[in-house]
């Protein structure tokens, strides 16, 4: 028997066989040739090496498998349930709230995904699985895991938003390249203090839906909370100033006072300059005296320049806080009640992510005043220098 014969024979019956029996046959093949057969075979067939030794292996010892079976039972890879038989309950106990405490505490059953499960099945337990087996064991406890989807952008866009956005990004790479400081800041909509239905996809267990108050009116007595998130760009971190009183342009310009107070002054302590990319709108928008005084006023105090680019209206989808920090703070407390500004507090600073986001929370009890006035002899008082093309959108402040 030669190559060509070994390769009309396997050709010609390999597709009418299972498993089993082309182990059998390649070792059969192999046999027949002879001295060196496994290799032939091996060369001519594309079989392994391993399985024809397999096949010599069942033929000699004439081993007849139950009927229907193809391998050995016990043959194959393991299950993860049979690798480790505690992992649903493993699993369970990620996902269950009330193993870890009090509801309004960060906890991880509301804001774990598959794959972030999977690494505390790894960290916590030495369970070693896929973020896949991690679904199919939720959905094995009876878990399900919804969403609300997006809609789409309204609106024209601005003739100059792209040319802006490679603004920004520019002076962005520029402030980075240097070693000075880029953060992107913004506040985050206001939150209802008690508890309110949360929306937003969570594990929980079916037929037992978590209870809230059957309306969504705000109590005087509690409330609201006004998230104003600073992140920087150069060492992904977080920072978060939760205010119990108004979001004003004031209280924007303080909560990048406090940033540079608790971490600028820290990371960055040779800056002569910082840059700030805020949205068109809200509390920090261009338009707004008491934001640009303030800024003027801090700079002066700072001993530094203080440079800022505003994202065009309806773009604040592209600014970093929004992506980087707050889309998974908004995760980590989906589902919770907040009872109180200190469950906020919990929630948004023990915020993390897979690239090992650091967050900083802190309270802001001071009030703040609505409609406040700078006056003309004061605005015409700071010393801002604007930016073209787009001097709208790009400003700084000199510190002298």
């Amino acid at each position: 028997m030669d190559r060509e014969q070994i390769k009309s024979l396997w050709n010609g019956l390999k597709n009418n066989l299972n498993e089993a029996q082309k182990r059998r046959y390649a070792a059969l093949l192999a046999t027949t040739y002879g001295y060196g057969g496994a290799a032939v075979v091996h060369e001519t067939t594309g079989v392994s090496l391993n399985t024809i030794t397999a096949g010599k292996k069942e033929l000699k010892n004439e081993e007849i498998l139950e009927t229907g079976r193809i391998r050995k039972k016990g043959g194959g890879p393991k299950t993860a349930s049979q690798r480790y038989p505690n992992i649903a309950e493993c699993v369970k106990t990620i996902v269950d709230g009330s193993a870890y405490g009090s509801p309004e505490k960060a906890l991880s059953w509301t804001t774990e995904s598959f794959r972030s499960m999977q690494i505390k099945l790894a960290e916590q337990y030495g369970l070693n699985t896929s973020h896949a087996t991690v679904g199919v064991i939720l959905e094995g406890l009876g878990y399900s895991k919804r969403s609300n989807q997006n809609m789409s952008p309204a609106g024209k866009p601005h003739p100059d938003r792209d040319a802006q956005f490679q603004f920004i990004n520019d002076k962005a790479e520029e402030f980075l390249s240097k070693g000075e400081p880029v953060i992107s800041a913004e506040a985050k909509k206001k939150e209802n203090i008690e508890n309110f239905k949360n929306p937003g996809p969570e594990c929980w267990k079916n037929k037992d839906p978590r209870k809230a108050l059957d309306h969504d009116f705000p109590l005087k007595e509690l409330g609201k909370i006004a998230p104003y998130g600073v992140y920087n760009i150069n060492d992904n971190i977080g920072f978060v100033n939760v205010g119990a009183s108004r979001d004003t342009p004031e209280f924007a310009v303080e909560n990048i006072a406090r940033w540079c107070d608790v971490v600028g002054k820290n990371t960055f302590p040779s800056a002569t300059k910082l840059m700030i990319a805020c949205d068109g709108g809200g509390s920090d928008e261009r338009a707004k005296r008491v934001w640009k005084y303030q800024l003027a006023r801090l700079a002066k105090l700072l001993n530094i320049e203080i440079h800022v680019s505003h994202f065009p209206r309806g773009a604040s989808k592209w600014n970093k806080v929004e992506h980087r920090l707050f889309c998974y703070s908004a995760k980590n407390w989906r589902g919770k009640r907040l009872i109180d500004v200190e469950s906020a507090i919990d929630l948004i600073g023990s915020t993390t992510t897979t690239t090992v986001l650091k967050v900083i929370c802190l309270r802001d009890d001071s009030a703040y005043e609505l409609a406040k006035k700078v006056s003309d002899d004061e605005f015409n008082s700071m010393n801002i220098v604007k930016i073209n093309p787009f001097d709208d959108w790009n400003y700084y402040f000199k510190p002298s």
